[in-house]
């Protein structure tokens, strides 16, 4: 049995209520999947624009610490 079916016969069990928080939890879970793929997305695209910043001989000396 996978753990979808598991998950499913779990929810067919619960009562109304605690249904009520089970789909809450699932909604945070989305947001948390989306917020997390935003900020990584973000970071992927200013990795670009401070390469220049990050990358330079003046600051070379701060490469080792």
């Amino acid at each position: 049995m996978s753990v979808k079916e598991v998950v499913k016969n779990e929810i067919d069990r619960l009562p109304e209520d605690i249904l009520v928080e089970v789909f809450d939890f699932i909604k945070f879970l989305e947001t948390k999947k989306e917020r997390d793929l935003l900020v990584k997305n973000s970071q992927e695209l200013s990795m670009k624009s401070f390469k220049k910043i990050w990358d330079n001989e003046e600051d070379a000396v701060y490469d080792n610490l």
